[in-house]
């Protein structure tokens, strides 16, 4: 397991709560209130810490439709704000991503905000998304993470990203995207079901887990029922929509769940 892994979440399996911000300024469904937005996420991070959530991470959901790769410093600065009060706030580990694959302006916004990681989608091999053709960004990036002197946030990086279409790649097992992922200095992969909430699938999760020596994450689908069976793989899992009201991703998070959730995980740890 990798020295970044370890240095933020110590040898622990850590459940990671997501906060999805309200609409950002500029994007469709903005409502003219940065107050609000702040406020909102949080209230949210106060409620996961309350209810023992082990880290968090931030992600701007609602900007819908995504822009690609360059998404404006109104984006950007803003969500360095956010994820600077919050992690003032609650001193958890926390993460940034930053839609749609946009890596750098995530990796700067964490290096500023003082948080500890950045999900990653589109670092290895490419893919068709919503946005369009996603390519990868390796190179790119960890460049750009040494030029900032960024190296101590981790990157965790998608591998057969949700909401997309791989078709390009349908010869290739997982296992080789999670090798290729490795060798490119990946810190950490993120396994997905297909969309927002699916089950990831606990045969690539197995494969994945035994051929690698990457920390592998659980990026979807993860709930009251099946948890003990993906902590038993997992090294970290990243929750979203199982914690809103509903069950749904925009809805607010309900500590209840987040409490329940949490006090089984800390039960059979």
């Amino acid at each position: 397991m990798t020295h970044k892994f370890q240095k933020i979440f110590g040898n622990k399996k850590a459940v990671i709560g997501m906060i999805h911000l309200q609409a950002l300024p500029g994007t469709p469904k903005y409502t003219g209130s940065i107050n609000q937005i702040i406020e909102k996420a949080l209230e949210e991070a106060r409620i996961y810490r309350q209810a023992g959530i082990d880290a968090l991470m931030i992600e701007n959901m609602h900007d819908v439709p995504y822009i690609k790769n360059d998404v404006g410093h109104e984006i950007s600065s803003l969500t360095a704000i956010i994820a600077y009060l919050i992690k003032q706030k609650t001193r958890l580990p926390l993460g940034i991503q930053i839609l749609a694959g946009a890596n750098k302006a995530a990796l700067a916004a964490a290096l500023n905000a003082g948080a500890d990681f950045i999900r990653a989608e589109g670092f290895v091999f490419g893919h068709l998304a919503d946005e369009g053709y996603i390519d990868s960004q390796a190179a790119e990036l960890l460049r750009y993470r040494k030029q900032i002197g960024a190296e101590h946030i981790a990157i965790f990086t998608d591998i057969k990203k949700k909401h997309s279409s791989h078709a390009l790649t349908a010869d290739l097992d997982i296992t080789e995207m999670a090798h290729a992922a490795e060798f490119f200095l990946s810190d950490g992969l993120i396994i997905t079901g297909m969309h927002t909430g699916d089950t990831a699938d606990f045969n690539e999760l197995q494969k994945v887990k035994a051929d690698t020596d990457l920390p592998v994450l659980v990026g979807s689908g993860v709930n009251l029922d099946n948890i003990t069976d993906y902590m038993a793989i997992a090294d970290a899992l990243i929750i979203g929509s199982y914690f809103k009201k509903n069950g749904y991703w925009a809805n607010d998070v309900d500590g209840n769940k987040v409490r329940a959730l949490m006090k089984k995980v800390n039960r059979n740890g």
